[in-house]
């Protein structure tokens, strides 16, 4: 049992952490790789952004110029197939997301532990945000259309990679800066280690999420969320 002595913020991530990392390669990535072709002829204006963003990554990373939208929709689609934590990319699969989201064709998993805790460190006075590589638009879906209802009300605060990566220390300071916290008043949760290293290492206190599938490799770890009293 991990005490919340002097913590004021929980940040938690939310893939493999809050959710089976199976709803998003098995359920999330599919879905969004069947539907994206469906807005090639979209016009507006974030998407029109998430087209020229995705333009000038290529440019900057390939010096190659995708001046057409089938072009460009290949490369995202590979990104997608790449798990890559671009920002275009995560952008577009939240707005494709969303859609299934609202429609009722995707429910957004999360551990039976985690609505309960929620609940509790709510009333214990603590303040909880959300740090995943998904889109802001992407996570608040995930936790709004949930099995568990709509959590939504419980978090505070969102960061996505416009904050940072998540294995960049000063990603973390920017999250303490935005929090107004001290670092030491910090708590992040996550699955993986080297987002935990950078994490501990901008002053956050960290805890290691131990679910079926993720090997134990940090100093403090839990099994799930009710372990955090």
């Amino acid at each position: 049992m991990k005490v919340l002595d002097g913590i004021h913020w929980i940040v938690t991530d939310i893939e493999g952490t809050t959710t089976e990392v199976s709803f998003v390669y098995d359920i999330l990535f599919p879905y969004f790789r069947t539907h994206m072709d469906e807005w090639k002829t979209v016009d507006s204006d974030q998407m029109n952004q998430v087209l020229a963003q995705t333009r000038l990554l290529v440019l900057e990373e390939q010096s190659i110029d995708l001046s057409t939208n089938e072009a460009l929709f290949d490369q995202l689609r590979q990104w997608s197939l790449e798990d890559r934590k671009v920002t275009p990319l995560k952008t577009f699969q939240g707005m494709v997301w969303e859609q299934g989201f609202t429609s009722g064709a995707i429910k957004g998993h999360v551990y039976a532990d985690v609505k309960p805790a929620l609940e509790r460190w709510i009333e214990r006075g603590l303040k909880l945000a959300i740090f995943s590589s998904g889109s802001i638009a992407a996570q608040k879906q995930l936790f709004g259309f949930s099995t568990e209802g709509d959590l939504t009300p419980y978090f505070s605060a969102y960061f996505d990679t416009t904050t940072g990566m998540k294995r960049d220390e000063q990603t973390y300071h920017l999250i303490v800066q935005q929090l107004h916290a001290s670092a030491n008043s910090v708590l992040f949760l996550s699955d993986i280690p080297q987002e935990l290293e950078a994490a501990n290492a901008a002053g956050m206190r960290t805890l290691q999420l131990v679910r079926p599938g993720t090997q134990a490799n940090w100093s403090s770890c839990i099994s799930d969320f009710s372990e955090i009293q």
